[in-house]
């Protein structure tokens, strides 16, 4: 038999959704709980689980550094698999293409 989830857990799954910069539907995956019950869960509680203002310039700076992140991992693991392919001034000129394309708005 399933278990309710608790108001806190909804309320957690809603800020998470709404700050995290992720997907709607990876945060439902990661939680384990279904897309449209995160969905109404948002709906529902929107209201109460409102970024204040002030915060919200740090959380558009912290989306673009996690963005910023993937790339660099990826472009570092794209260099490991390359078996040296890329050299030192190679992964100078991926990283900054990275740096260029993460601070791209989304």
């Amino acid at each position: 038999m399933a278990t309710i989830p608790s108001d806190e857990f909804k309320r957690d799954a809603v800020r998470i959704a709404l700050t995290s910069g992720l997907t709607r539907r990876q945060v439902a995956s990661d939680l384990g709980i279904g897309f449209s019950t995160l969905g109404k869960w948002i709906r529902a509680i929107s209201d109460e689980a409102q970024v204040p203002e002030r915060d919200a310039a740090l959380l558009r700076e912290n989306e673009r550094l996690r963005k910023e992140n993937r790339i660099l991992r990826d472009l570092s693991r794209i260099r490991k698999q390359s078996g040296g392919l890329f050299s030192r001034r190679n992964w100078a000129v991926l990283k900054k293409a990275a740096q260029f394309f993460a601070a791209q708005k989304p």
